[in-house]
């Protein structure tokens, strides 16, 4: 193996780089990117036992489920937001989903890089190789034959080494990505399915900052009537004149 790295000249360093970087994501992100590891089957049915049968979870409880995966972290925002309402807890999740799509993806461009450079330091061989070839023949290569092959081999291992580290890393990047979609997709439809179960079983407080009970008031004919009045004090606003 070392001696055909030698006979590859100088661009075999960049290229056996190369393969032990996309080694290196590619077992780190196969590692990262399993579905028991981001978004656990029954995560979001276990919040929603709990939930129910103690009426609420607390805080330190949300934050020890948001550290633990990705998936958590972004139902557990839900959970913490809640209270504000459906479009807060909506918008809280989202962002969550976002960062944590975004940690996923890391690396993974650089898989798709090593991919596409790999054939091309591997064609810059090729071509040096073979530049080296013609100037061994004008350098009276002819009779000497050895001079000669070492510019093809050259070229031959170059072009070879850039395809063997291309096509594994190429391929494991376009894995990654749907893997992430998939992910994602899944982010998506758990998340949706709490909210529904929120709603189903009553579970979503709307609280808007408005909390004051139903008063009686006098209305016209002296008929008492009781209403919901939304954080207004009726004694504080002045009557209307005509």
């Amino acid at each position: 193996m070392w001696e055909l790295v030698k006979a590859g000249g100088w661009l075999m360093t960049p290229i056996v780089l190369c393969s032990i970087l996309a080694l290196v994501i590619i077992i780190e992100r196969s590692h990262t990117l399993q579905f028991n590891k981001v978004a656990p089957n029954r995560l979001r049915e276990q919040l929603i036992t709990r939930l129910r049968e103690n009426g609420d979870i607390g805080r330190t409880q949300l934050m020890n489920v948001k550290e633990k995966t990705a998936l958590g972290d972004i139902l557990a925002t839900g959970l913490l937001y809640r209270q504000y309402g459906l479009e807060s807890m909506t918008m809280h999740m989202q962002n969550r989903a976002s960062v944590q799509v975004h940690q996923l993806e890391k690396n993974i461009n650089m898989l798709g890089t090593i991919g596409a450079i790999a054939p091309l330091l591997g064609l810059l061989g090729t071509v040096l190789g073979i530049i080296s070839s013609f100037l061994a023949i004008t350098d009276g290569a002819m009779q000497d034959p050895t001079m000669l092959a070492a510019g093809v081999s050259q070229a031959l291992i170059t072009t070879a080494a850039g395809m063997m580290v291309a096509i594994p890393a190429l391929i494991a990047y376009r894995y990654f990505q749907r893997r992430i979609i998939d992910i994602n997709a899944q982010f998506e439809t758990q998340a949706g399915l709490m909210i529904q179960e929120l709603y189903d079983y009553k579970l979503l407080e709307h609280n808007y900052g408005f909390n004051a009970p139903a008063q009686n008031i006098v209305v016209d004919d002296g008929v008492e009537e009781k209403r919901l009045i939304d954080g207004l004090d009726l004694d504080k606003i002045a009557p209307a004149t005509f």
